[in-house]
């Protein structure tokens, strides 16, 4: 990831450019979960995976991995977003700011769930210039493909290092 993707704004300035996609995983939900992000900037490549063996949620691993994309970036740049959950899209783009106008309550007045994850995301985004995308998941899209073995490894590793099976896992 250490050469920039270039493209021309309307200043003439080069801005370099990740593309991220990212997706998260808990079989059963809530159960054991993962995460994965797949990080592009030109020809070079990252992967990023993780998990939790404990019990988890499917929104928590969703959102863990773009916290974990952005939080690698290693200087400021414009990100190209993709996650096929609506639910952290939502979030981060619109919800956010309601919440925090509430001091992290909902509009009926209950308190944010995984606040603390959105804490952190809201946190990650603020070094960069994040550009969020939603995508369709297990449609074909190859960077959410990518993500979502990535989360499926990242579970995997985490219920094998506390001992666990992942062959005893529902799929």
């Amino acid at each position: 990831m250490n050469a920039p993707v270039t493209e021309e704004p309307g200043n003439g300035e080069d801005v370099e450019v990740v593309v991220i996609h990212t997706d998260g995983a808990c079989i059963p939900n809530p159960g054991p979960g993962g995460w994965g992000a797949l990080l592009r900037q030109g020809s070079h490549e990252l992967e990023l995976c993780g998990g939790e063996a404990g019990t988890t949620t499917n929104n928590r691993m969703e959102l863990t991995a773009p916290i974990k994309a952005l939080e690698a970036l290693k200087r400021p740049v414009r990100v190209e977003l993709y996650t096929d959950s609506t639910y952290v899209r939502s979030g981060i783009t619109t919800w956010v700011v309601g919440w925090m106008r509430n001091g992290w309550r909902t509009s009926a007045k209950q308190p944010v769930k995984n606040v603390d994850l959105w804490q952190q995301l809201q946190a990650a985004c603020e070094r960069h210039d994040v550009h969020w995308h939603w995508v369709k998941g297990h449609a074909g899209d190859e960077g959410n493909e990518r993500a979502d073995r990535l989360a499926a490894r990242g579970l995997d590793e985490a219920v094998a290092a506390a001992g666990g099976s992942a062959q005893n896992r529902p799929r």
